[in-house]
Order: structure tokens, then C-alpha cells, then sequence
């Protein structure tokens, strides 16, 4: 892993750089945002955050469009991923100038219609993300990772086929309002599935909202899947990934930037050598590592085009950059709170440091 710096340095960074966030009121801690990266952060990377001020504010909901964008600009992002849903002009107006007067990148999530009757929740969002200034929408086309959800191949390309139809019916929409919409590989697709989706649905506004991570899941080797994806990037999920045997297979854990096994400098200069303009956003979850039981049988039933030299791969990878994962079950809710604040801060600022971004 390149770039390395200690744990120490992080958070000394951290403490000096970074104010505390946002008051369950939705004013923001400090005059100024002491914002040395333009890293985003995708709303995941703060839920204990909002279960915890839901608790001392039934009102205030973090996720809140402008409130997340504020909370972003305390702790010192660069812009935020959220779901915006569909918003009242004035909400629209309000996020957009705070936005625009600190200088904050605004994505959109973005569920794809499900059929034709969902066809107006769809636009009525695309429409709400244009006008407040998105720079690109990310959504996903299948639910949960492909080798828990589904006990067959069969099961898996029924919604497989489902995925393609609803982005087919998406076509028109973001043809019409001409905004970037990145679909995350999330656990679903290998990357030949997904270029294939992609080249079928041959619309220049829809891409890839690259994940760093998410493809080591289904044993795809991550620099190439970053290659593959770069031409078509809109978007990026940036995540570190802590790596590690166990006797199933390997665990996949977040971890904050820096900490975790995969040479991050090389996936992002990849991307920004083909997309120099493109906004990269933290999506690191604060949990328990996940399991990929890739030595079990029933991992392989909706997998049997995966090779052995796939999976030689990346056990090598495991074995080569182990890195320690996050127990975060085993915490009190203060704990897991502090953890939460102390991930998004040290990733922040390893990517001002070290990335550069």
C-alpha cells in the first residue's frame, strides 16, 4: 500500500483540521469549514450519526438534504451523496446557494423505476436533482449482494433482467434532462455483466458509479475492475478495504483511507488520468467485516463462470495485504458513534494529505 502514514499522524490532522459537526438545531459548529480535501461523503458514512441525534431530536433527520450538506461542510468535505428525493422549490433554492456559496458538490441517490407507474417518482426526482445542481445521480438496479440474495443462477438473472428492464425504462428520463447517472457496482454484477448492461443501454448520460471496493466481492481483481470502469465513471465511491482469512473464505471490511489493503493512489490516479474533473465520495460504513465465503459451495451457485485463477487471485491478495478490520459490534452505542466520527475524519484527512483530493 503506498502513501502510508500512522494512525498518530491522522488523528493529530484530524483534531487540528476538522470542527465538530452540526447541532441536532442544523447550525453548523464554527464560522468557517477548515476543508483541506474535496472528498464527499455518501450519507451511509454517518448513519449511527443520525440514529443517535434522531434519539435527541425525534424532528431533526440528518439525512435531510440541506442538514447533511451542512453537516459535510463542519466536518470539512468537499460535497455530499444523498437522496434528495423530491423537494419543494424553495428546499431546492435553500441547497443550492449553500452549496454554491461554500463551494460543495451535490450527488444525488437515485432509485430506478420499478415499472411504468413509478416512472413519475423517477423523473419528478431526476428533475428535483437537476435543478439543485447535481453533478451526477448514482443508483443501483439489484437489491443485497449477489451471493446471500440469490440461492440460484436462475434466481439471479430473473432480476438481473429486472435491473436492465427498469434502467431501459429510465433511458428516456435521463436523455430528456441530460444529468450524468452512475449505476454502482454493488455486489451484483461481475464487470463483464455490467459493461455488457452498459454498452446494451448505449446512452451517453448513463455510467458507472465506481465502487473500489465492492468488486473484490465477487472476486473480480479490483485494479482491473478500475480500469474497466474508468471510461465510463460519473462517480466514485472511494473505500479502503481491510482484508483477511477466515475459514469460509475472507473477510472485507471498511476501514478508514490509508488503513486497509488496496494501493488507493493507483485507483485514483486510474480514474482521474481518464476523468480529471470527477468527484470522489467517502462510502466507508462503520460495521463488522463482511463475509465473502468464497471456499463454500454455495457461494459458486450464481457464480459458475468465475475461474480458479480468479479466486487464486485474490486469496493471494488477501494473504499478501492483510490488514486489520473493524469490530464495531463488540462497542457500547458511544463507542460506535466515536468510531463513526473518528473514520470520516481520518479519511478526510489522508486524502488531503496523501491523495491529494
Amino acid at each position: 500500500m503506498n502513501g502510508r502514514i500512522s494512525r498518530r499522524t491522522l488523528l493529530g490532522i484530524a483534531a487540528a483540521a476538522i470542527p465538530l459537526g452540526l447541532h441536532a438545531s442544523g447550525i453548523v459548529l464554527g464560522d468557517e469549514s477548515a476543508r483541506a480535501t474535496n472528498l464527499g461523503l455518501v450519507q451511509y458514512c454517518c448513519k449511527i450519526r443520525r440514529n443517535w441525534m434522531r434519539r435527541e431530536d425525534s424532528e431533526f433527520d440528518l439525512f435531510s438534504p440541506l442538514n447533511f450538506m451542512k453537516h459535510c461542510y463542519a466536518v470539512g468535505a468537499g460535497g455530499m451523496q444523498v437522496t434528495l428525493g423530491v423537494m419543494k422549490k424553495t428546499e431546492i433554492d435553500q441547497l443550492r446557494e449553500f452549496a454554491e456559496s461554500k463551494d460543495l458538490f451535490i450527488e444525488a441517490i437515485v432509485n430506478p423505476p420499478k415499472d411504468k407507474d413509478d416512472l413519475r417518482r423517477f423523473e419528478q426526482e431526476v428533475i428535483t436533482a437537476r435543478d439543485a445542481g447535481a453533478t451526477a445521480i448514482r443508483t443501483v438496479i439489484m437489491p443485497g449482494r449477489r451471493y446471500e440474495q440469490f440461492r440460484t443462477l436462475s434466481d439471479f438473472r430473473k432480476y438481473e433482467q429486472r435491473g436492465r428492464r427498469m434502467m431501459e425504462s429510465a433511458v428516456p428520463v435521463i436523455e430528456k434532462y441530460k444529468i450524468p447517472v452512475g449505476i454502482e457496482n454493488h455486489k451484483d454484477q461481475r464487470v463483464e455483466e455490467r459493461l455488457a448492461l452498459l454498452k446494451h443501454l448505449d446512452c451517453e448520460w448513463i455510467g458507472a458509479c465506481v465502487d473500489t471496493g465492492n468488486s473484490i466481492a465477487l472476486l473480480d481483481d479490483p485494479y482491473a475492475a478500475i480500469e474497466a470502469f474508468a471510461p465510463y465513471a460519473v462517480s466514485v465511491h472511494l473505500k479502503d478495504q481491510a482484508l483477511s482469512s477466515y475459514t469460509g473464505g475472507f473477510l472485507l471490511g471498511d476501514v478508514p483511507l490509508g488503513q486497509g489493503s488496496l494501493d488507493l493512489t493507483r485507483m485514483v490516479s486510474i480514474l482521474r488520468r481518464l476523468k480529471p474533473k470527477i468527484h470522489f465520495s467517502l462510502e466507508l460504513i462503520t460495521r463488522d467485516a463482511l463475509k465473502v465465503p468464497c471456499l463454500t459451495e454455495d457461494y459458486w451457485a450464481t457464480l459458475p463462470l468465475v475461474t480458479g485463477r480468479d479466486l487464486s487471485r485474490i486469496i493471494q491478495l488477501v494473504r499478501d495485504k492483510p490488514a486489520r478490520a473493524q469490530m464495531i459490534s463488540r462497542l457500547s452505542e458511544a463507542e460506535q458513534l466515536e468510531r463513526e466520527d473518528e473514520n470520516v475524519r481520518e479519511s478526510l484527512a489522508y486524502s488531503g494529505e496523501v491523495l491529494s483530493i
